[in-house]
């Protein structure tokens, strides 16, 4: 379960510090006898409003750790690539904050399925950048669900999509299909970076640029402006998970998303009306495609196949 770190003296004293500094930008470094008092306020008052005292480049680490491997961060490219990333979730405040608090309920959900096919945890944080951890989330392209797949390279992968039914957007089984995804592309590459890069690009554009290119890494490679982005907003996140208050986000347990337990009804026929499901299990329809977004119309045709609902329990759904 991801959980955030309490603020500490460290960061107290930081917040002092820059305060001070603050005040003494304000002052006057030299007085003007000919000036008047009325002069002198509208002077700093001008040079107040034009000041932005906690707006600060966040530092950029050397080198960083992904999936076991250190990433060297000191080359010119590297390191502004990851700075326009960093400093971007850094004062996206709206949304980072948001990040943290779905984290909460679903981090817990794709973390043992990452761990269970053999995928690293950090690629966590690739769901992350994908879709905000939105389970509901769909692109200009179409792509869809948490991690965001296309519909061929979704069926490719095990994934259900017909009339009713859309499991791009189950966690659950969106996550286990990632997972096979992921594992197939480091059998090709044997590189979690470029894995990840080939997530955003497609690994036959990634094969195809390493032949061009003649490199390895994706992050050696010239790629589309979104592909050369994508790691390094990965790597940016991470950093920005490990350690939230440094990047000035400051969260307590009760700020977050709470997971909400549930329980599960098996069904392998159809059922004509979800609305009267839903209320026949005393919830509301609302809540119903809620917890199952994966449902994608007004009724479900099972056609051969079995699903599991998921019924919030009623306790659950209050903090």
């Amino acid at each position: 379960m991801y959980t955030p770190k309490s603020l500490n003296n460290k960061h107290l004293i930081l917040v002092a510090i820059l305060g001070l500094v603050t005040a003494i930008a304000f002052v006057s470094l030299g007085s003007n006898d000919s000036k008047t008092a009325l002069e002198h306020e509208h002077e700093t008052e001008q040079k107040r409003s034009s000041v932005h005292p906690f707006t600060v480049s966040p530092d950029i680490p050397s080198q960083i750790s992904f999936c076991g491997q250190t990433i060297d961060l000191s080359r010119y490219d590297r390191h502004e690539g990851f700075d326009r990333e960093l400093s971007s979730f850094t004062y996206l405040h709206s949304t980072t904050l948001l990040l943290f608090k779905r984290a909460n309920r679903y981090f817990p959900i794709i973390e043992p399925i990452l761990k269970k096919n053999g995928i690293p945890d950090d690629f966590k944080y690739l769901a992350v950048i994908e879709s905000h951890l939105d389970p509901k989330a769909s692109s200009p392209v179409r792509a869809t669900g948490m991690w965001q797949f296309m519909e061929g390279t979704a069926r490719q992968y095990g994934l259900i999509i017909n009339a009713t039914v859309d499991e791009r957007s189950h966690v659950e089984k969106s996550t286990l299909a990632a997972c096979k995804y992921l594992k197939a592309a480091y059998s090709k590459y044997g590189d979690w970076m470029t894995v990840a890069s080939s997530y955003n690009a497609g690994m036959g554009r990634i094969s195809g640029e390493q032949n061009h290119q003649n490199v390895e890494s994706a992050l050696d490679m010239w790629l589309v402006d979104e592909t050369l982005r994508y790691p390094y907003r990965i790597l940016a996140i991470k950093l920005i998970f490990e350690d939230p208050v440094k990047y000035g986000f400051i969260l307590t347990p009760k700020n977050l998303y709470k997971p909400i337990r549930t329980k599960e009804i098996s069904v392998s026929s159809d059922i004509p009306d979800l609305a009267e499901f839903a209320k026949s299990q005393n919830i509301t329809y609302a809540d119903l495609k809620r917890f199952n977004p994966w449902l994608k119309e007004r009724k479900l045709i099972v056609a051969g196949n079995k699903y599991t609902i998921q019924i919030p329990e009623e306790e659950e759904m209050y903090y």
